[in-house]
């Protein structure tokens, strides 16, 4: 990680040793949306291709899940949700100890300027819903260093 020294802080060099460390069958996607249909049915799709998933019911709950559950090594979030958006969401876990956790978000209503704002957080994609389910998992197990067999 001596390559990275110069442009991550103390905080994201420490979270992406963390995420970095854990074996990839053993860490959970988290998946965040509003709406529990969408995020149980996503969930459930991530089950089916060998994907340990958790779904959180917007970002309230996110934050309660990355407090307790150290073996989230990927994110995928709704960006329109109540009481906090997505994107309030992935500012939060840019300052906290999560910094450096990879983040996929996925919406149905927005507009040039907000996916330009997301991706220039550094998240990882940004997703139209219905989620192209192929280049999802592309991600999934590119993040998650996952046999592509």
């Amino acid at each position: 990680m001596a390559e990275h020294d110069g442009i991550l802080s103390d905080a994201e060099r420490e979270a992406l040793a963390m995420v970095s460390d854990l074996p990839a069958s053993k860490q959970l996607v988290l998946v965040v949306d509003d709406n529990p249909v969408n995020s149980l049915a996503l969930c459930r799709y991530l089950k089916s291709k060998g994907v340990e998933a958790v779904s959180a019911d917007g970002g309230d709950a996110a934050m309660d899940v990355l407090e307790r559950e150290p073996r989230v090594g990927l994110m995928i979030t709704d960006l329109r949700m109540q009481p906090m958006d997505g994107l309030e969401l992935i500012q939060w876990v840019h300052r906290s100890g999560w910094a450096a956790l990879p983040i996929i978000v996925v919406s149905g209503d927005t507009d040039v300027e907000e996916a330009v704002d997301v991706m220039h957080l550094g998240v990882v994609d940004f997703l139209l819903k219905p989620v192209d389910l192929d280049r999802l998992m592309v991600h999934v197990r590119y993040v998650l260093r996952m046999d592509q067999g």
